[in-house]
C-alpha cells in the first residue's frame, strides 16, 4: 500500500528533490543495514569493540555517501560522526532492553524446571 502511494506521487509529481531525498535515505540505511548484518555475521568482538568497530564503519559510509549525494562538504563532514554516534547510541540502548528482556526470559524459564 505504502509503495504504490509513493509510486502514484512520483508518477504524479515528477522527482522531487524531497523524493530524491528518500531514495538516498533509503540507499544509505540498506547499506548500513547490510554491513550492520554483516559484521555481526563474520566479525566476533567484544560488546563494546563491536559497537566501536561498527561506529568506525558507519561513520565511514555516511561520510562516503553523503560526499556522493553532495550532503556534506569538507567543512562540514564532521557532521557524519555526530550522526552516527547518536543513531548507535539509541540502537545500543534498544539492544541493551532487549537483551535484557530475553535474558530474564530465559532465566524464568530455566527456573520453571
Amino acid at each position: 500500500m505504502i509503495l504504490s502511494v509513493f509510486a502514484i506521487s512520483v508518477i504524479w509529481m515528477g522527482l522531487t528533490a524531497e523524493i530524491v531525498l528518500v531514495f538516498q535515505l533509503f540507499a544509505l540505511s540498506f547499506v548500513i543495514v547490510l554491513v550492520n548484518f554483516l559484521l555481526d555475521e563474520y566479525i566476533s568482538l567484544s560488546i563494546i569493540g563491536n559497537y566501536v568497530l561498527k561506529y568506525i564503519v558507519a561513520s565511514a559510509i555516511v561520510m562516503l555517501f553523503g560526499f556522493v549525494v553532495e550532503w556534506f562538504n569538507q567543512s562540514n563532514f564532521w557532521m557524519a560522526f555526530v550522526y552516527v554516534g547518536v543513531v548507535l547510541i539509541l540502537a545500543y540502548m534498544v539492544d541493551a532492553i532487549k537483551t535484557r528482556k530475553d535474558i530474564e526470559y530465559i532465566n524464568s524459564r530455566i527456573k520453571k524446571r
